[in-house]
């Protein structure tokens, strides 16, 4: 037996870190955004202020540049007229204006700073946007990534787990497929191919009878042997049956199963199969024909084996377009909801069905019996 190809709870463990590590993705995205939109108000603020300071220094520096020009005159008057003015107001003048020239010096290098942290800041803010603006994308990319996983994929877990039912359910076709032959072999082997070996065996009897004990007793050594003929005959139509009744060629669905039901009453004794058919049967193609009967056959033997059902109802209703089946017992019936492991004839029902591209639906209940109910088209299978 292979080992299972799917881990489902290592499988869901990895989605569910993968899903972890985005959205912690996402609330480091979403923090550096936060962050970058809070420094870019604080730059804001301070580039208002900076603007403002700007707007005040320049009327300062104006003012600056008059008394500059004022004093550069009185100045210069008093150089002119040295000899009219003291030393004294030589010595003020002088000094009057290279205050106001250092002043002005240090107003002008100060607009200078302010207009060079203005720039900055506008660039700085400009790049903080491009940053904010690529976080917020990136946060609603990760948000539609995240709604994608945890809600257009929420199923993926029972579609993994679905997937390796259907895996285990082929793996057990192919153990169920060589079960199969080992059992045709085996009935062939111990039925047919036994009681030919026995025919042979007694063509030779039937000569020494003849020549010991004459004709009357080679007559009932014959008679006996056509006896084994037949049962050999019977045991091989019965084998090629199983493997797939010929009545479905030649008479349908409905006679086929009305038979094969009716075989199926006779080896169980303790139960009773009633088969009914209501409307116009209609003739499907050999492959439908097939499933529906193996369909049938599984529900039926499932009731019988393990509901240990006592009463079979099958009925067929044959509508326009469709035909409807059910299947109802009063075995012991079970949970739907619980799958029992290593259980397979409702995977492989449903898998008919879908083949079939019908619909299937199942109610049970634990002591009250079962009843499976198929609905299949048949407008584009007749």
């Amino acid at each position: 037996m292979p080992k299972d190809k799917f881990d489902i709870k290592s499988l869901d463990l990895v989605f569910n870190r993968m899903v972890k590590t985005i959205d912690e993705s996402k609330h480091d995205i979403f923090t550096i955004s936060e962050q970058s939109r809070k420094t870019f108000e604080e730059m804001k603020l301070e580039l208002e202020d900076i603007r403002h300071k700007i707007k005040n220094i320049i009327i300062e520096s104006d003012l600056l540049e008059k008394d500059s020009k004022i004093s550069r005159q009185k100045l210069a008057e008093v150089s002119r007229n040295f000899m009219v003015h003291t030393e004294q107001e030589v010595k003020e003048a002088y000094e009057q204006a290279n205050q106001i020239q250092i002043k002005h010096t240090l107003v002008q290098s100060n607009e200078k700073a302010l207009r060079e942290r203005r720039d900055d800041l506008e660039r700085r803010m400009k790049n903080l946007l491009e940053t904010i603006e690529k976080a917020d994308h990136l946060v609603n990319q990760v948000n539609v990534v995240l709604n994608y996983l945890t809600y257009d994929l929420k199923h993926v877990g029972p579609a993994l787990e679905n997937a390796k039912i259907k895996e285990d359910f082929t793996i057990k076709i192919i153990e169920a497929t060589e079960e199969e032959r080992k059992r045709i072999s085996r009935e062939i082997h111990d039925g047919p191919a036994q009681m030919l070996a026995n025919v042979l065996l007694r063509t030779d009897l039937i000569n020494r009878t003849y020549d010991e004990k004459g004709v009357e007793q080679a007559l009932q050594e014959i008679l006996s042997l056509k006896g084994m003929v037949r049962d050999a005959l019977h045991e091989v139509r019965r084998i090629i049956y199983d493997l797939r009744p010929m009545a479905l060629d030649d008479l349908g669905i409905v006679p086929t199963l009305r038979k094969y039901l009716h075989s199926v009453e006779d080896y169980n004794q303790d139960t009773t199969i009633q088969f009914n058919s209501l409307g116009e049967p209609i003739r499907l193609k050999t492959n439908y024909e097939i499933a529906v009967f193996r369909l049938v056959q599984e529900c039926v033997n499932s009731a019988i084996k393990h509901g240990k059902a006592t009463e079979i109802v099958v009925t067929f209703i044959w509508k326009k377009g469709q035909v409807v089946m059910s299947i109802k017992d009063n075995g012991t019936g079970f949970d739907p909801g619980v799958s029992k492991e290593g259980s397979f004839g409702l995977v492989g029902m449903h898998e008919r069905v879908e083949l079939l591209n019908g619909k299937m639906e199942l109610n049970s209940t634990v002591q009250k019996g079962t009843v499976v109910l198929v609905t299949i088209p048949i407008t584009e299978i007749k």
